[in-house]
């Protein structure tokens, strides 16, 4: 009787260690962004696409419209147990190029810089109304006609 007490007993404390460990936080880090002796290396005015990448490496992302400059995107994420995960840090390397691919200016932001976009969700009709397989398809039998069928003088058959 004593044993089975015992292995209760070790069976809970290890449930417990188990659930506590589950909900110690992690930090993910994702991206990455030039320090500032790496953007103090790239000459405004002077330096191009190919410099820039070969300096300080290739962009997160590029300009979305069109090709106007690099971006550099850092974030670091928290996770607690069970809880949905914070971006806790961000930040954004920007460096702009003119027409002819010179870097013109670097900009730099962080989280505190951005704002809040909700987004929206917006559900499109499909025209299919609820309920099963079998019902649209009964709801279908009396709807064929002749209109769509082919006709001998038409090549159809």
């Amino acid at each position: 009787m004593k044993t089975q007490s015992k292995v209760i007993k070790y069976a809970v404390m290890g449930v417990a260690m188990l659930s506590l460990a589950a909900c110690a936080t992690r930090y993910r880090n994702h991206g990455y962004v030039p320090d500032a002796e790496e953007l103090a290396g790239i000459t405004l005015g002077v330096d191009t696409r190919d410099t820039v990448v070969e300096t300080i490496g290739p962009p997160t992302a590029s300009g979305v419209l069109d090709d106007s400059g690099y971006i550099y995107v850092r974030s670091r994420v928290k996770h607690l147990g069970p809880r949905r995960p914070e971006v806790v840090d961000r930040q954004i390397v920007v460096i702009g190029f003119d027409s002819r691919g010179i870097a013109r200016n670097i900009e730099k932001y962080a989280l505190e810089d951005g704002q809040f976009v909700p987004l929206q969700r917006r559900i499109t009709d499909n025209g299919i109304q609820t309920g099963g397989l079998l019902r649209q398809l009964s709801a279908n039998l009396g709807n064929f006609g002749p209109s769509g069928a082919p006709t001998a003088s038409a090549g159809g058959f």
